[in-house]
């Protein structure tokens, strides 16, 4: 199968990288020029597509898709009939919908397939793809997203996956922000965190978030597994769906403010764990 993948990050390049090694034909493409080993690489979106069955995209945001796809020397006048465009971005479900009947207007398919799982999952191909599309396309996507993957959960159709994304991503920073203050009030009052992590995973408090986040929280260790720019970028998506959905979600803003004044300190390309540093600030 011949797949032209779009965007190169944090996770797109270790997901080509698995397509590669799976035996498919990659050409890639990413805004400032990489290399992905036994890859083809392209000088543009539209470069990239030329022949490809399947386009895949993992860009930054919205805005970056919309480029790809539209932009000079983007996918646009490359779709042709009986492809499939995915798109493992995280972005606005109704700009999904919009991208979608673009597509389905040139003859072929459009899935988007956010995925959860982080840099560690992408590198080791266990992500999980939260889809939205038709199933027959999904079915014939099966092997790329096996090379890539070990769980594929179909949410609806187009711009479904995008939607229980931001929802997913809503409830991460929120637990997070839990720990974060438990954590900030537990070393406030003398308690040893190590020892506060230890009681965590020993009672019905534990959650995956906290057992993924808390050995870098205790080193202080921000490298960056997911950006905390790019977890604003998702709550402020959530909060724009809130928005349309006529729903206030107190949380999700108090969450969200958090996340800005971390930005704001020059912490956006850390680690979103890096959002507990606001709170360590507070209690100096």
């Amino acid at each position: 199968m011949r797949v032209a993948f779009l965007g190169l990050g944090i996770m797109g390049h270790a997901m080509a990288s698995n397509l590669v090694k799976a035996g498919f034909d990659v050409t890639v493409w990413n805004r400032t020029p990489k290399h992905v080993a036994g890859a083809r690489t392209a000088n543009t979106p539209g470069e990239a597509a030329c022949n490809a069955e399947v386009i895949w995209m993992c860009v930054s945001d919205t805005v970056a898709v919309e480029q790809v796809m539209f932009g000079e020397d983007g996918l646009e006048s490359h779709i042709a009939p009986g492809m499939i465009v995915v798109d493992s971005s995280t972005i606005s479900p109704k700009a999904t919908r919009r991208f979608a009947e673009h597509t389905i207007e040139r003859g072929a398919d459009y899935v988007d397939a956010p995925v959860t799982g982080s840099k560690i999952g992408a590198e080791a191909g266990t992500l999980t793809f939260i889809v939205g599309g038709r199933e027959e396309s999904i079915n014939r996507l099966g092997p790329l997203l096996e090379a890539m993957g070990k769980t594929v959960m179909r949410m609806g159709e187009v711009g479904m996956g995008q939607s229980a994304k931001l929802a997913m991503n809503l409830q991460i920073a929120m637990i997070y922000q839990g720990f974060a203050e438990g954590i900030t009030m537990a070393k406030k009052l003398g308690v040893d965190p190590a020892r506060l992590v230890e009681l965590i995973q020993a009672s019905m408090v534990r959650s995956g978030v906290v057992d993924y986040k808390a050995p870098f929280v205790l080193k202080q260790d921000y490298t960056p597994n997911f950006p905390l720019r790019l977890m604003l970028k998702d709550l402020r998506l959530a909060q724009d769906a809130a928005a349309d959905a006529q729903l206030t979600l107190p949380g999700l803003e108090m969450v969200e403010a958090i996340y800005e004044q971390a930005a704001e300190a020059g912490d956006g390309d850390k680690d979103y764990c890096a959002s507990i540093k606001v709170l360590d600030a507070r209690t100096e």
